[in-house]
């Protein structure tokens, strides 16, 4: 079968690989629409620290069931969403209910090869039905999945006011789940046109910053010197999640959904002074996923706006190193397996 492989840092090629085999307790699925995240893009750029080459990327998933065990509910031909956190069921955290922080976790496309390709497998427990959702649909859940739990980490009330930094897709996530929840959103990022475009899609407000202003000074005018109830990261940028601390109000919360490989500093006195809660927001859980699934489902995700680029797995070789760098009308690009 064909699948798009990741050989080395800067090289794809589609090979010709042996099919999956399928073992006890397992579903066999075709991918028919694979969401292209910034863990791949950071894959190809030989970016990601903890990763071993050639790989098969692709966690971002909608797939058909092709076979699935005996009462297991799933029917072939099902359109369906994947949840890629593959978890142990027995560490500590998953003893706790939070296996999207299993102390062994291995995530599809990433730890293990994934879903660009013409067929997997998986466990049963990690196909999430997505009964009425479109095939395009399935292939958003996951990322906004992220944004969903980061908002639920954050414990979003209606009627605060939440800055998310950062106008990616999971920052456009977060941004609409917590308008989801009834907050009052504002969104900051330096790129003056994709602010533009995420913030409609979420129903936030942008953050302009006027030329040589400092965001600090912005916040404080915005919000009459009290600052946000609640910040979100999502930039990935470790001197971003350290300004953050910055925007936080007295008694708010700074949600780093982002992750970067070095440090991150704060002032102790200014965080305490403020009595601000420091949340870290991992992956996602069958909870967040059930949440989005109900938020599409029920139309207040508009879907048709979040894919904007589309590519096969043959013309993803030249167009996934492209989209890595030509960010422009960019929101979220997939691989279309037919």
């Amino acid at each position: 079968m064909d699948a798009l492989v990741c050989v080395e840092p800067g090289k794809l090629e589609v090979r010709d690989v042996a099919g999956p085999g399928k073992a006890t307790g397992q579903v066999l699925v075709r991918p028919k629409r694979v969401g292209i995240c910034g863990t791949d893009y950071h894959i190809f750029e030989g970016k990601h620290p903890f990763l071993q080459y050639p790989r098969i990327m692709g966690h971002e998933l909608a797939v058909e069931v092709a076979e699935a065990p005996d009462g297991s509910g799933f029917q072939v031909g099902e359109i369906c969403a994947v949840n890629p956190y593959l978890s142990c069921g027995t560490c500590h955290a998953c003893s706790a209910g939070k296996p999207n922080c299993c102390m062994s976790i291995s995530v599809l496309g990433v730890h293990g090869d994934g879903g660009m390709t013409e067929m997997l497998c998986l466990p049963v427990e990690n196909l999430v039905r997505a009964e009425g959702l479109s095939t395009d649909a399935c292939a958003t859940v996951e990322f906004l999945a992220i944004g969903a739990h980061a908002v639920r980490r954050g414990a979003v009330q209606c009627g605060e006011k939440v800055l998310v930094v950062g106008a990616g897709p999971i920052g456009l996530g977060a941004a609409l789940f917590a308008r989801i929840a009834g907050a009052d959103v504002t969104m900051l990022d330096l790129d003056a046109e994709r602010l533009s475009s995420v913030c409609g899609i979420a129903g936030a407000a942008p953050l302009v910053l006027p030329s040589g202003s400092a965001p600090k000074d912005v916040v404080q005018c915005l919000t009459e010197g009290n600052g946000f109830d609640v910040v979100f990261d999502a930039t990935g940028n470790g001197r971003s999640m350290e300004a953050g601390f910055d925007y936080v109000a007295h008694g708010g919360r700074l949600v780093l959904v982002s992750v970067v490989t070095s440090s991150i500093s704060f002032s102790d006195p200014d965080f305490h002074r403020k009595e601000m809660t420091l949340i870290g927001s991992r992956n996602a859980t069958s909870e967040d996923f059930a949440h989005v699934i109900a938020c599409i489902r029920s139309g207040q995700v508009p879907v048709e706006r979040l894919i904007t680029h589309r590519t096969s797995l043959h013309e993803a070789v030249e167009n996934l190193p492209k989209w890595a760098h030509a960010k422009d009308g960019l929101i979220k690009a997939v691989i279309e397996i037919v």
